[in-house]
């Protein structure tokens, strides 16, 4: 997957941005330099904040953030929150959650039931086996 161009790599979260980061955490530390960027997109700076301390190589925050970057963004990691429309405690809007599910990039979720929803044969996990699945999904999508 990973030819000449810069691959982008999306990570959103918001609230604290602990989750995001810890995803941004260990992509970076997968991922080869100078062929992958991450972009932080937090619902709030603090978030975006975080996730850039993780590691990442931008970040941005807030709803126009989120809408803008969705159609630059090559992949999607975060969790169910990115995908619906007053997740992270009713900080992803409406828009922002629809232009993430609009963007023809993968979305690579998390499953955390925090917001209600069940997804049945998802697999109830630790945190960090969680966001190590989801690393290794990445790597496979991109051929490392």
């Amino acid at each position: 997957m990973l030819k000449n161009k810069l691959f982008r790599i999306g990570v959103i979260d918001g609230q604290g941005g602990g989750i995001g980061a810890q995803i941004v955490e260990k992509l970076a530390m997968a991922l080869p330099a100078g062929k992958v960027e991450i972009i932080a997109l937090g619902t709030n700076a603090l978030a975006a904040s975080r996730m850039l301390k993780g590691g990442a190589n931008e970040a941005a925050s807030g709803e126009n953030a989120i809408i803008f970057n969705a159609q630059q963004i090559d992949l999607f990691a975060g969790t169910v929150g990115m995908l619906m429309p007053y997740g992270f405690g009713g900080e992803m809007t409406t828009v922002a959650a629809e232009a993430v599910a609009m963007s023809p990039a993968p979305k690579y979720v998390l499953y955390l039931n925090r917001a209600g929803v069940e997804m049945i044969g998802s697999m109830n996990e630790p945190m960090p086996h969680l966001v190590d699945m989801l690393v290794k999904r990445v790597r496979e999508y991109l051929a490392l």
